[in-house]
């Protein structure tokens, strides 16, 4: 997949999934704009992509501020020209009994793995479609709903991910005439700092693989791979799909 002279921007790409997917759109050839809350983080992946031989931009951005967010891609712009190439990354997930959630939890969630995609995507959009023009790529989950697979203890979690599924297929809609393709992954257990303190514990972790056929945790390079090809131009026919990438656990 060659993605030379094209232009991406990462969220939640200062570590785990969200900076394996930002480098490997780099060794592919394109330009990384590399955001997440802590820039200097982001300018420390920024720096590989230049080892590499790419050229990258780290910004600070909290994707569920409509300024930071427009600032981010206005930023993005001016630099590289366009924006060609979305990853819709940045997410958190917080272990808690549904009973004990608080509200206050709730619409955190929601704001950071949800309302953030809107954001990012409907800025981003707006400079895709001057140039006709554009890949997106939502990160949304195993546990996203309507897949015969439940989650115990993340229910704010699932809900924000099956609404990334839903945005997904109804994006794919609406900006397919604009020349913009828009696609999900939805990732199985991978092992990043996210799922640290889950794998941490042998019982849970031993669950875990025995409920997947390849017999081993998902790496951030996995999931990068299938960024990959949804971004590349190769992908052309591919639309408002969710790609599942975790090692056969929903067909297990």
């Amino acid at each position: 997949m060659n993605l030379k002279d094209r232009v991406a921007l990462v969220t939640g790409a200062r570590r785990g999934i969200g900076q394996g997917i930002a480098l490997a759109l780099a060794q592919a050839g394109a330009k990384v704009v590399v955001t997440d809350i802590d820039r200097a983080d982001c300018q420390k992946v920024v720096d590989q992509i230049k080892k590499s031989g790419q050229d990258g931009l780290a910004l600070k951005v909290d994707v569920t501020s409509k300024e930071d967010v427009e600032q981010a891609i206005q930023k993005a712009v001016e630099k590289f020209s366009k924006i060609d190439i979305l990853v819709n990354n940045a997410g958190i997930a917080q272990f808690k009994p549904f009973l004990e959630l608080t509200e206050e939890e709730w619409d955190r969630t929601l704001d950071i793995n949800l309302k953030g995609m809107f954001l990012c995507s409907q800025a981003a959009v707006r400079e895709m479609a001057k140039n006709k023009y554009g890949r997106i790529v939502n990160i949304a989950s195993i546990a996203s709903g309507q897949v015969g697979v439940g989650f115990l203890n993340i229910a704010h979690y699932c809900a924000s991910k099956g609404g990334v599924t839903a945005l997904t297929e109804a994006l794919a809609l609406e900006l397919a005439p604009l020349g913009i393709n828009v696609n999900a992954i939805g990732p199985g257990v991978i092992d990043t700092p996210m799922t640290k303190d889950m794998l941490s514990d042998e019982k849970t972790k031993e669950g875990i693989m025995a409920r997947i056929p390849k017999k081993r945790l998902g790496q951030p390079k996995d999931v990068a791979s299938a960024a990959v090809f949804l971004a590349s131009e190769e992908n052309d026919y591919v639309t408002g799909v969710t790609l599942f990438v975790d090692g056969g656990w929903l067909a297990g």
